[in-house]
């Protein structure tokens, strides 16, 4: 049975954003189960505190998935499908431009041990990169670095690609 995949968004965006409504194309061409929660309402205010409500809404939805579950995020969505996996079982994590520490926020970014690929931007200026390569080495995780910023725009196709042969392999 193929996972329902979750895919968050991230801070300031929504679930029509580019990177996510591509990865919701190749999930559907592949046969995959997908949905997209909408976090702007509780991400409105912009208060640390509210990360806490972003992670019980992923939780909440990842509960009610029916068999396997795969979490995908990019940069806030990422980080809270990290604290996800660890509260429900998860078949892998695609992870884009993931946060390891968030100002203002007492906990580091962690994550359940389970088939993971994060894709980072070199010259990202929210999350140093060196922060994910540390973080990837530490649990030996697949990190792919590439020459562009936060938001991976001119790297959309590259993780739409990346997420394919990630899916295929699971």
């Amino acid at each position: 049975m193929k996972p329902h995949i979750i895919l968050s968004h991230g801070l300031d965006s929504s679930p029509a954003a580019t990177k996510v409504s591509a990865l919701a194309a190749v999930a559907e061409q592949l046969g995959f189960s997908h949905e997209r929660p909408d976090y702007s309402d509780v991400d409105a205010a912009g208060r640390v505190q509210d990360i806490d409500r972003r992670i019980a809404r992923l939780h909440e939805r990842a509960r009610a998935a029916q068999g396997p579950l795969l979490l995908v995020g990019s940069s806030m969505g990422a980080f809270i499908s990290g604290f996800v996996s660890l509260q429900v079982p998860v078949q892998g994590l695609f992870l884009m431009a993931p946060p390891i520490r968030i100002a203002g926020y007492a906990r580091a970014f962690d994550a359940a041990n389970v088939p993971t690929l994060a894709i980072h931007g070199w010259h990202d200026e929210l999350i140093p990169a060196a922060d994910v390569v540390g973080w990837a080495q530490a649990r030996n995780a697949e990190l792919r670095l590439v020459d562009d910023d936060h938001r991976l725009s001119a790297h959309v196709d590259y993780v739409a690609q990346a997420f394919a042969q990630f899916l295929r392999a699971l």
